[in-house]
């Protein structure tokens, strides 16, 4: 029987698919997984006991993932179950930025006891005139879940689409409309395009990418929108740009005190994957990977960890070690296991740490997790079976 805590409300679609042999605890101290949406863990002191977190969503940023990796506690995140959620909101910032939407909806509730509204609309919605996205320039940085559906979806929108993502995988490229125009420097996009959108992760690289040299080479009329991380821009050179008409909108999914209230910013309340069908994805996503970790020990979409997955165990045992990647850990682990026969054994890392599954026919002795945790660099070894 394994024990889960929540830490944020998750979609009840998601929690009935672990099934009878799980039981939720409200006390996250008896738990062997831990789901969370937003809340912050940096501050949160872990038992021993827990052996995985899955983050309903895709960013990682409210988890401290590199010391959970040293303690042997798998991160799992669910890339792409909320993508359309967001993707559909990128359109409607473009939307809100080519049209002046909110200023006519707000002039007809402030108009609510205008007998002559109707005529009045005639005279009145020159003012919230606006453009067409079809025929625009549309940049998408980052081809991932989201970016892909988003270049994909400006296509049929009529839009002229270019796409930047040095590391795209192979199945996204495939999933990439042919009409996607993709481009190798990412400043043909701050130059040409009259609408840029950004769609990577925050990492220490990543870091206010949008910044001064980036806007000052993009069109005095474009709409800059950012549903995926606040701090991938900096929003003060923004400001700046937009006081000095160097850029014509600021759309954002991250509200603050600095752009709250600015005339040419367009804010959201973090709305990108709130959708009924986006919370429900992530938790259904969420579960499932942590149901096949917590019972056959293999790992899909990590963070912390590498992918690894060897089905489900027909042998006597399994074995998952959480280690450092480096030298002779394997034949260290081998001798420990010398006394029976290995039908089947995983090895993958990532960076600075590996995971190996190992599965054994005979019974398990009794010292032998106790010598395999003794191996310099083993964070954790656990019978999965």
């Amino acid at each position: 029987m394994y024990k889960y805590a929540c830490l944020n409300p998750i979609s009840e679609s998601g929690l009935r698919g672990f099934g009878d042999n799980y039981t939720k605890t409200d006390d996250v101290k008896d738990a062997d997984a831990i789901l969370v949406r937003s809340a912050d863990m940096h501050a949160m002191e872990l038992e021993e006991n827990v052996l995985a977190v899955a983050r309903a969503g895709a960013g990682v940023n409210n988890i401290p993932v590199e010391e959970y990796a040293s303690k042997g506690v798998v991160v799992f995140n669910t890339p792409g179950a909320n993508a359309n959620g967001v993707k559909e909101m990128v359109f409607a910032g473009m939307l809100l930025a080519a049209r002046d939407i909110v200023g006519g909806v707000n002039w007809v509730k402030a108009n609510v006891n205008d007998e002559n509204i109707k005529k009045d609309v005639e005279k009145q919605k020159k003012e919230f005139a606006g453009t067409e996205l079809s025929g625009k320039k549309l940049g998408v940085i980052g081809l991932g879940a989201i970016g892909n559906l988003v270049a994909n979806a400006a296509v049929h929108f009529g839009m002229e689409v270019y796409g930047y993502d040095p590391y795209i995988s192979v199945n996204w490229a495939w999933n990439l409309s042919r009409s996607v125009r993709h481009i190798d420097n990412v400043e043909t996009i701050y130059r040409e395009c009259d609408y840029i959108t950004i769609h990577v992760p925050l990492l220490d690289s990543t870091k206010k990418m949008i910044g001064k040299d980036a806007i000052a080479l993009m069109k005095p009329n474009a709409v800059l929108l950012n549903f995926a991380r606040d701090l991938l821009v900096d929003e003060d050179e923004v400001l700046k740009a937009l006081d000095e008409r160097r850029l014509a909108h600021y759309v954002c999914d991250f509200p603050n005190t600095k752009t709250n209230g600015h005339e040419k910013v367009i804010l959201t309340p973090h709305l990108g994957a709130s959708t009924q069908e986006s919370e429900e994805n992530c938790a259904v996503m969420a579960v499932e990977q942590l149901r096949d970790f917590l019972e056959n020990g293999n790992i899909r979409n990590s963070v912390n960890y590498p992918a690894c997955s060897m089905g489900q165990c027909t042998s006597q045992h399994r074995i998952a070690i959480y280690h450092k990647n480096v030298k002779h850990m394997i034949r260290q682990f081998a001798d420990i296991l010398s006394y029976t026969n290995v039908a089947n054994m995983s090895n993958t890392s990532r960076g600075e740490y590996a995971y190996t599954m190992i599965d054994i026919e005979d019974a398990l002795e009794p010292e032998t997790v106790r010598q395999i945790s003794g191996i310099e660099g083993v964070a954790r070894v656990r019978v999965v079976r």
